[in-house]
This record gives structure tokens, sequence and C-alpha cells, in this order.
């Protein structure tokens, strides 16, 4: 039976357990190195130095952790915020996804082509729908989550959303011509 996030946190902040918190490490890793990636439009060096600081940070402002939304969430929040803090220092912009997050070997198919597509046209839409459309659809998260990750007013993630979806509908009419 698998230990919840919960139970983890309770014995990092309680008895200093480094294993319990190996093991969050463990379970978001991914997840985050994922988010950061796509916010660094796949630089994967510079998404790892930020996921390893994003898991310092947590590591020292555990207790702080009020529980009042999943661990995975507050982990994302870090995460975005020393992405914009790097963002700032290094004055870049951003693209959404590597080429090599959804390139394959194998010869060009419909499949490849509608994915090079929908890269394209993901790189099109703004930082910030870039960001919403990635936390929603690729992370899974609600709108409440977003807003708390991001710290945007909830109807301001919902616009991201909405025009984001209008504009990626247009750009990839041709895949669906009956829209």
């Amino acid at each position: 039976m698998s230990v919840s996030d919960s139970d983890l946190i309770a014995r990092v902040v309680g008895r200093d357990d480094r294993a319990a918190f190996g093991e969050l490490v463990h379970r978001h890793q991914s997840a985050v190195r994922r988010f950061l990636r796509h916010l660094n439009g796949g630089d994967a060096a510079q998404a790892d130095d930020l996921a390893q600081d994003t898991f310092v940070q947590a590591y020292r402002g555990l207790p702080l952790y009020r529980g009042e939304g999943q661990f995975a969430t507050w982990l994302f929040g870090i995460a975005h915020n020393h992405y914009r803090n790097q963002r700032r220092r290094d004055r870049r912009g951003t693209n959404l996804t590597a080429a090599s997050e959804f390139e394959t070997a194998a010869p060009p198919t419909r499949a490849v082509e509608l994915s090079q597509d929908l890269r394209q046209a993901l790189n099109q839409l703004s930082p910030d729908e870039q960001t919403a459309v990635h936390l929603f659809y690729q992370q899974g998260l609600t709108h409440p989550e977003i807003a708390a990750i991001v710290g945007w007013p909830l109807g301001t993630v919902k616009t991201h959303l909405a025009r984001a979806k209008e504009r990626l509908r247009s750009l990839l009419r041709a895949w669906n011509p009956q829209i």
C-alpha cells in the first residue's frame, strides 16, 4: 500500500525524515521538470536547475505548507515563481514545447504532421495562454489550481484558456474543416 503525500509530509516535518522527502521528490519530479521544460521552451538543463531550486525551497518551506490544496499544486506554484524570477534575470521569452517532445523516429505520417502543426500552433499563443493550456491539458489541473499556481484571478485563467482554444481552433481548421 502506498503512503500518501500528506503522511510523507508529516514524517518530513515531524522527524526530518529525508527518505520521506526523497519519496515526495521521486513522485513529483517528472511533472515539475516537464512543467519547467514547457516554460523554458524545452531547455532541459535550465528546467533541471529550476526543479532543483524548487525542491530545495519546498524542503525548507514544508513546515509552512498548509495542506489546503494538493502538494503537487503547491510545488507547481514554487516552480512557476522560480521560472518567473529566472525569466526576469534572463529577459528571455518562452516557447511552449521543444520539438523533441513531439517528434518521433517514424517517417512522416498524418499523426506526425498533426503533431508538428499542433506544436507550431501552440507556439503562436501568448506565453500566458501557453502556460494555461499546458497546466490545464497536460498537467490536468483545475482552473482554481492554475489560478493559485500562477497568481492570476480565476477569470483570467478562464479567459486565457478560452482565447487559446479559439486561436487553436482557427489555426488548426485545416485538420477539421467542419468547425
